[in-house]
This record gives C-alpha cells, sequence and structure tokens, in this order.
C-alpha cells in the first residue's frame, strides 16, 4: 500500500498516477472534501482552469484502488520495520494505518509580516479569506484591501470581488519591472500569459486598480496606512494614503508544511530565498527510502508545478516509468518558480515596520521591545537563545507563523545572517498536530 498525505494539486495527481497500474492507495486529507487550499471548494470548483480540478475529481473518486480518508489530521508518523505507521485524529478518535510507501504532499501556508495592527480583528491573509470564501461561502468584509506580494493576490482579489466585496486596494510591494529578469521563464511558459490576461479581464470588470511598490505598514479600526516602499522594503516617509476599510488581506508569499518530513527524518535545504525546504531527486524521492515528497514542500511553485511533482512521485512510487516530456515539465515549471522568487522577493526594510508595542509572537503574546530586548540587554546572539529568553515561538502554532520573522529580526539586530541551520532548525516540530492524552490513551491500532 501506498499512504498519500494531503489531497491538494500535489497529492491528487500522486493518488491518481500511483493508481493507474492499480497500487492500493490511501489518500489522508484534513479536510471534507478533496481539493487542498488551491482547489477548496463547496462542491464546485471556481476560477481560472477550474475544469482541471473536475477531471481529477472524478478520476480520484472513480479508482476503485484509492480510499479517500477524509476529516484526517495526521498528527505523527512511525517507522516500523520496514512500515510506516501514519497516526491520525478522525471524528474525535484517533486511529493509525500502516505502509510500505509514503507520499508527502502537505502543501504550504501563507507567510505573515509583522506590522502595527496586523494582530487585531480585521487583519487576515488573503489565504484566510480565500477559505472562508471557498469552503464556507463567508464573505469577510463589503470593503476590503488586499496587499502584500506574489500574483496569489490576483485571485483572492477578483475572487472576493465577484462575491460582492469592494475591493478598496490592491498592492502589491514589489515592481512588475523584475519579470524583465525572467523574460525565459515566460516563453517557456506560454500559458502564463493566458493566465495574465484573465485576471486582467476580471480586474478591468470590477475597476480594480492594482498599485505597485506599496505595502499596508499599519491598521488600527477600520483604517489601513498604505506606505510607498522601495526595493528594500524600506517605507519613504511622507508618502502615506489612509484607506477605510473592513479587511486587509495581506501576504507575503507562502512557507512549506515540513512537519510531517521532518519527523520521518527527510533532509531538508535552504531555497534561494531563505525558505526551507525538502531536497528531492529527479524521480521526488526523499533521502529517507520508500518516501517522496511532491509539491510545494520541495520548493514553492504554484499548482501546475505541484501537479507535475505529485504525477511523478506518484508513477515513482508505484514503480512506473516516467516519460522524458514529464521530465522536461518539471523543468519548465520549475523555471517558472525560480522566476517568481526572483520577482518577488521580500526586502528585510520590513523589519522597521513594527514599533516597540508591535506583537511578533502572537501564541505568547511577545513584543518587538522584548525581542530587541534579548539582544541589546540580555545578550542574545541568535534566535535560538532570543526565543528562550522570550518564548517566542513555544505557543500553540510551535513556531509556524513567527519563526522565521524573529529569527531574521535577531539577525538584523545583530547585523549576521541567518544560518542555514537556524533556518531548518525553526522549521521541525515533534509532533504535527495537538492531541490529548486521553485520546491517545483511547487511540486505535
Amino acid at each position: 500500500m501506498i499512504i498519500v498525505i494531503g489531497a491538494g494539486p500535489a497529492g491528487l495527481a500522486a493518488a491518481e498516477a500511483a493508481s493507474r497500474n492499480g497500487s492500493d492507495i490511501a489518500l489522508i486529507d484534513s479536510s471534507p472534501r478533496v481539493g487542498g487550499q488551491y482547489w477548496r471548494n463547496r462542491g464546485t470548483v471556481k476560477g481560472y482552469r477550474s475544469g482541471r480540478a473536475d477531471q481529477l475529481f472524478s478520476k480520484i473518486s472513480s479508482a476503485k484502488s484509492i480510499t479517500h480518508i477524509s476529516e484526517a489530521t495526521v498528527w505523527s508518523i512511525e517507522k516500523e520495520g520496514d512500515l510506516f505507521r501514519v497516526n491520525y485524529l478522525q471524528g474525535g478518535e484517533e486511529s493509525s494505518l500502516t505502509a510500505e510507501k509514503l507520499i508527502l504532499a502537505t502543501g504550504a501556508y501563507d507567510r505573515s509580516l509583522p506590522f502595527p495592527g496586523w494582530d487585531k480583528p480585521g487583519s487576515m491573509t488573503p489565504g484566510a479569506a480565500q477559505a472562508m470564501l471557498k469552503g464556507s461561502g463567508v464573505l469577510v468584509g463589503k470593503r476590503v484591501v488586499v496587499a502584500g506580494t506574489g500574483p496569489f493576490l490576483l485571485p483572492v482579489a477578483t475572487g472576493l470581488a465577484e462575491s460582492g466585496a469592494e475591493i478598496v486596494g490592491l498592492y502589491e510591494a514589489n515592481s512588475p519591472i523584475r519579470w524583465l529578469l525572467s523574460l525565459h521563464a515566460l516563453l517557456l511558459n506560454p500559458g502564463k500569459f493566458a493566465e495574465l490576461f484573465y485576471y486582467g479581464n476580471l480586474l478591468k470588470r470590477f475597476k480594480i486598480s492594482l498599485k505597485f511598490n506599496r505595502a499596508v505598514s499599519s491598521f488600527a479600526d477600520g483604517s489601513a496606512t498604505v506606505s510607498h516602499i522601495n526595493s528594500h522594503f524600506m517605507v519613504k516617509s511622507q508618502r502615506e494614503k489612509i484607506v477605510h476599510t473592513d479587511v486587509v488581506a495581506v501576504g507575503w508569499g507562502f512557507l512549506p508544511d515540513l512537519t510531517l518530513g521532518g519527523i520521518v527524518g527527510c533532509a531538508q535545504r535552504v531555497d534561494s530565498d531563505g525558505t526551507t525546504i525538502f531536497a528531492v531527486d529527479g524521480e521526488q524521492r526523499s533521502s529517507v527510502e520508500n518516501v517522496w515528497i511532491a509539491g510545494e514542500a520541495t520548493g514553492i511553485g504554484g499548482a501546475d508545478l505541484s501537479l507535475i511533482e505529485g504525477e511523478i512521485a506518484g508513477l515513482s512510487a508505484s514503480s512506473q516509468s516516467i516519460s522524458p516530456s514529464k521530465r522536461f515539465t518539471r523543468i519548465r515549471k520549475e523555471i517558472f518558480a525560480n522566476a517568481l522568487k526572483r520577482s518577488y522577493p521580500i526586502g528585510d526594510g520590513w523589519q522597521s515596520w513594527p514599533q516597540e508595542s508591535t506583537t511578533i509572537c502572537r501564541c505568547e503574546e511577545v513584543t518587538m521591545h522584548e525581542i530587541r530586548e534579548s539582544v541589546t540587554e540580555l545578550g542574545a546572539e541568535d534566535s535560538r537563545t532570543a526565543k528562550l529568553f522570550t518564548r517566542a515561538g513555544m505557543g500553540l502554532c510551535q513556531g509556524r507563523v513567527c519563526s522565521r520573522n524573529v529569527s531574521e529580526i535577531v539577525g538584523g539586530l545583530t547585523h549576521c545572517s541567518v544560518t542555514d541551520g537556524e533556518r531548518i532548525a525553526s522549521s521541525n516540530r515533534p509532533i504535527a498536530s495537538p492531541i490529548s492524552l486521553g485520546l491517545l490513551g483511547d487511540g486505535k491500532k
């Protein structure tokens, strides 16, 4: 048996590909429906090229060798001889499943940068706004500002507008001129021009103006301060605008969910943009035998790259051949993913946005002042020591939101670069999801 964890584009592609030769597949996912964050739905997938999702959903549901285990949260994975035991919570009970092979397609979540008011009601990530709309049909507000960096801002803004929200501001922190550095990536992926045209028409239809080199630098009581920033993300003084809004949806790309692969012991590396990812070979194999990893956990690259990586992982795990054309398709998508990193970098100037009272770690309510004090007064020389002094990253989310930010703030204060070892260490957690002792004791084997 092969266990696929995650039912987003990568996991679905992996499960479908692996089932082509009749291999038994268990597809485990925490959502009630397949699709992941990208294709999250309440019965019908909407958006650009949504037909791809419908086709893949149909193949998954009709494949007799695929068992879909929904609303199941994997909290740990254990090695038992040549088998992997996957422990998960479902319906208030703890259960487990064993298999010879694993495919991890755990996806990613929004990266947040702290600014005054980022932790206040009305402030959220674009992914959260989209999840509420797609998953529950809930519009987060009547007047919404969408800001941050990356192409994900476009489907969020247009999706909210289609559902009745007024997008009072759409702000991209970087300049479109940066794409001149990656014209070859666009030429190798001509379909991206059609996607840009699609969203451009929607922006025109809803009269949404996309403004560049701007960022939400503060938010309070329904008022967002939008500042002009330079390429390093430093705020240009005297160039601010106050926008009245119900919600600010601000996101800075994505961070891979590395927890399960870390528990299994898969080797990690630091990508060119400072993001920790898993190291895999040409067939998506990890450093651990019989564990394949596909999708955002091997490098943020979007749904197109996730789909081909998932297909290759599924074919490899089920001992099927991989055609040269599929390998070339992955190369093309990887080139575009690298272009995204060059076009939407995160400058260190964001570290000047928080005030002394701004919360950096929301779980433990650690402020910028406390982190600064841990360095200047208590002598912390790295993020690990600063975290021990302040408890930043020790709360319920175990640093998923704040660890990278804390590391980079401390690096800025000490004038030392964050080491790859620090970045990798902050991405690993012994337990993927909280579980009570009662559930653990009553668990089914």
